[in-house]
């Protein structure tokens, strides 16, 4: 069978003709690659097809040169790159030719599979002339083929990171895209391509914007396509006004009053997706500087690298009305569409981002809104002053907002009985919820709620949670917030009278016909297991009683006769949320005087617990797993009689890559259960190496599992002390070699720094719990081989300098450890190298006290380590 008939086969309505055409694609890839690819791509560029098999061998072959999975992707990668020359190059031929293709959609796929190859074959060197022959004569081209280029070179851009391809040909693909988005273009298809590849290549121009004339050349060009007839040409150029504003923040100031009069104008006259972008470049702006404010702290030295330059502050009397004029364009079921984004709502938010930006000078620019519409009939008026108040609480101080708040919260309670309007009600219990959030808890001076209101806000949240889901999910979430501020109260929380009713008022919205609407029942049990967290001995026996209530639920669950897979997933929904509840209940009365009564339900708990890894779900087996170490945590050694069963379901997760987070949370669990078992945990440990092992050396499960797993070695060595002995060998090297690359894996971005560090901080877990396991034990000596590499290890950290505190405090425990379990052995090692005197006396002086008593105690045992 020809490839033709097969790939148009494979998208048959006929079940069984489909299988057999997607079984022989297979086969074919299988017995002959090359020949597969060839034929995919002769298929693509072949105009005399139908157009839907050559759409579907341009899919297929994209998917055969990436993957989602990383592992999978790296295959790929090999694969293609093993592929003999002459191949290669007769496909490449074949998808530039497609180019010219006179069917939209070919040339689109077309598009995308040349980048994934470049993606490729760039970072290698090959295909060099690839972006020279895309270019060549792009202007003497007709429109359709100057499309599908521009297209090319923007899914290009997306592929391949900025330092493979060479600053001479950025140069070039700026101009052509530039050019093409000029007005002077006559055809719209081309433009519009043209700005959409501009969004994708702009983290390639640093050195275009760092020059005044190109920046300017550019910075008019994509100013000026905010004004094209054509609304999608519009939406594409916001979109890389706001991809600008976050990447070359610094470099606006002079741009910035146009800026401001394009995107005002877009906001009230332009089409809703044209508006949003416009709106989100303000977002944008706000995010950078609330970043840089952070950052800074506010201080400003006059060499600081990023200064601010205040644009939200200077466009306030102008910004703000803007954005209050949109929150009167509320869509009627907004509130229903958990999905729903509009003009509305973006305003809200970007207000919001307005308010953290500039704090309190934002209050009086908004409150006249505020007052003159909150009593307004048309209920748009009055959810656009709540929406606005509910907007600005985060940012400005208490002090500026509390006279505000204090007057409003007898309205807000007040409407949340009365108002006749549900987007009125939904919004005022949101903001009652961030009134919850940001002004109250135990670090505000003057409380907001008091012995004269707690009472009636209460009564008003538990009746409002019997209103439509919307409105009483918004008021579980208010609930959430009010019992969070009680946390560090102390023995008497003012919430205590009405404990008994709260928690039967949360039970009663879980089992609502419609509490899988809106969020209502997750939002139910998260509230439930916040009042449970923050509540105080007092009302520890209440806690009690909702124990055989909880499980009984859980039970229900697993119960369940044949259900359709709608209600599969919401019951496996429950079970991960009543699980969670079980878990903040055994961290409630786990420990005295709770523990012994509360016991007594631990066989029975730990039953269902094992019952959950039975069903299939991920989210689920992770809510059961976390409970399960918190019951280990409380029943310590007698946990031992739970390990003969449950050790199989903890095997399971080590082994469950695909669910990567199921597996991370199995790591932390034996983790709890090393703390309890101590030593009783030794039979198991064989297994559980292994496991570990191999978990390590596998490049399937996702690098965020590997920290936790080393510092899981630290727990066993800590809980089995020298018995640890047999693993050394396997763990060390694995440490040692994670140590090395990890010392200097810094620097390429944000994420990988804060993965390096975790990664340290793991590999120091790790060793410090197999030093204190071993110390006291005749046989230390054997660690005393690996003295020198921690060391070493230790100074290259340090000298990177880039160390965040966590691993300050774990590297300097480390070298106490060294030198506290090996004594004199180390003593002469430790005086040597390179850094540890300069690192001992910085974390002697950090302003962190945690660092600084780890600092204390190591520097007492090098000390003894040098002078015996």
């Amino acid at each position: 069978m020809e490839v033709t008939q097969l790939l148009l086969n494979a998208q048959s309505i006929d079940g069984t003709v489909r299988k057999h055409a997607e079984e022989n694609l297979k086969l074919f890839q299988s017995q002959n690659l090359a020949g597969f690819l060839l034929s995919l791509a002769g298929e693509l560029a072949n105009d005399e097809k139908p157009v839907d098999s050559r759409k579907l061998a341009g899919l297929v072959l994209k998917n055969a040169l990436d993957a989602k999975e990383q592992h999978r992707k790296y295959e790929l990668v090999q694969r293609w790159l093993s592929l003999d020359m002459a191949t290669k190059t007769q496909i490449r031929a074949f998808l530039l030719k497609t180019l010219s293709s006179p069917v939209p959609d070919v040339r689109s796929t077309a598009s995308q599979v040349i980048a994934k190859v470049a993606g490729i074959e760039l970072p290698q060197n090959q295909w060099p002339e690839l972006v020279g022959s895309l270019l060549s004569n792009i202007h003497q081209l007709p429109a359709h083929v100057k499309q599908a280029t521009l297209e090319t070179l923007g899914y290009l851009c997306e592929e391949v990171s900025p330092d493979v391809v060479e600053q001479e040909h950025v140069n070039k693909i700026l101009t052509a895209v530039v050019q093409g988005m000029n007005a002077a273009e006559g055809n719209n298809d081309v433009r519009l391509a043209a700005t959409r590849a501009l969004y994708m290549a702009l983290g390639f121009a640093q050195a275009n914007f760092s020059n005044d004339m190109e920046r300017d050349y550019i910075m008019r060009v994509v100013c000026e396509a905010t004004l094209s007839p054509e609304v999608k040409i519009r939406q594409a150029a916001f979109e890389c006004l706001v991809s600008i504003a976050s990447t070359y923040y610094e470099k606006l100031a002079h741009y910035m009053q146009d800026i401001f009069n394009i995107t005002a104008k877009a906001v009230r006259e332009d089409d809703e997706s044209v508006a949003l972008q416009a709106i989100e470049f303000w977002s944008s702006i706000c995010d950078e500087e609330i970043d840089i404010l952070e950052e800074y702290g506010g201080e400003f030295t006059g060499d600081s690298d990023v200064p601010c330059f205040y644009f939200t502050k200077q466009a306030l009397p102008a910004l703000v009305p803007l954005l209050l004029e949109t929150l009167l364009k509320q869509e009627e079921d907004q509130d229903l569409d958990e999905g729903a984004w509009n003009i509305a709502m973006a305003g809200g938010t970007c207000l919001g981002l307005v308010a953290r930006a500039v704090g309190d000078d934002i209050v009086p620019h908004v409150m006249p809104f505020i007052e003159e519409k909150i009593s307004k009939p048309d209920w748009r008026e009055r959810e656009a002053a709540t929406y606005a108040f509910g907007s600005i609480l985060e940012g400005p101080s208490p002090d500026k907002l509390m006279t505000i708040v204090n007057a409003a919260l007898t309205f807000m309670l007040n409407a949340l009985t009365k108002d006749p309007s549900n987007h009125v009600k939904d919004t005022t219990a949101w903001t009652l919820g961030r009134i919850f959030e940001f002004l109250h808890g135990s670090t505000i001076e003057t409380p907001i709620i008091t012995q004269a209101n707690c009472q009636q806000i209460i009564t008003v949240l538990i009746q409002t949670m019997k209103d439509a889901p919307n409105v009483a999910e918004k008021a579980c979430g208010a609930l959430y917030f009010l019992a969070q501020g009680y946390e560090d109260i102390g023995p008497n929380s003012p919430l205590t009278p009405f404990f008994q009713e709260i928690i039967q008022s949360l039970l009663a919205v879980a089992h609502r016909e419609d509490a899988t609407e809106s969020r209502l029942r997750t939002a139910a049990y998260e509230a439930l297991n916040e009042v449970v967290r923050c509540s105080t001995d007092e009302t520890s026996a209440m806690v009690l009683q909702l124990v055989p209530v909880i499980m009984l639920e859980l039970h229900n669950t697993l119960e369940g006769e044949k259900l359709s897979s709608d209600e599969r997933e919401k019951q496996n929904e429950l079970q991960g949320l009543l699980c969670g509840c079980l878990q903040v209940i055994i961290q409630k009365l786990g420990s005295e005087p709770t523990k012994y009564v509360f016991m007594q339900h631990a066989d029975q708990m730990m039953g269902l617990f094992l019952r959950v890894f039975g069903c299939k779900s991920a989210t689920a087996h992770e809510e059961a797993m976390l409970a399960i170490g918190a019951l280990a945590y409380a029943a310590g050694p007698d946990f031992a009689k739970y390990m003969p069963e449950f050790y199989k379901y903890l095997e399971m997760g080590l082994q469950n890559f695909e669910e990567y987070q199921v597996c991370a949370v199995t790591v932390g669990v034996i983790g709890d259960i090393c703390r309890a078992l101590e030593d009783k945990i030794l039979p198991y440990c064989d297994g559980i190496m292994t496991q570990l092992l191999k978990d390590l050396s596998s490049n399937q499960l996702h690098r965020s599992v590997k920290p936790p797993i080393f510092s899981c070695f630290g727990d066993i060595a800590l809980a089995i002390g020298e018995n640890f002995e047999k693993y050394i060998n396997y763990s060390m090297p694995m440490l040692q070699s994670a140590a090395e690359l990890s010392a200097h894996a810094s620097g390429a971005d944000d994420e990988m720094t804060e993965y390096t560090n975790s990664l340290r901080n793991g590999i120091l877990e790790a060793y410090s719990g197999i030093f204190q396991g071993f110390k006291n034990s005749p046989k230390t000596q054997l660690l005393i081989p690996y003295a020198p590499h921690i060391l070493q290890f230790l100074d290259s950290i340090y000298m990177e300098k880039d160390m965040d505190e966590v691993v300050m405090k774990t590297a300097i425990g480390v070298l106490g450890d060294l030198a506290d379990t090996l004594g004199s052995h180390v003593g002469g090692l430790i005086q040597q190298s390179v850094s540890s005197k300069e690192f001992l006396n910085e974390c002697l002086s950090s302003d962190d006290h945690t660092i600084k008593e780890a600092a204390e105690w190591a520097k007492h045992a090098i000390t003894r380590a040098i002078s015996v």
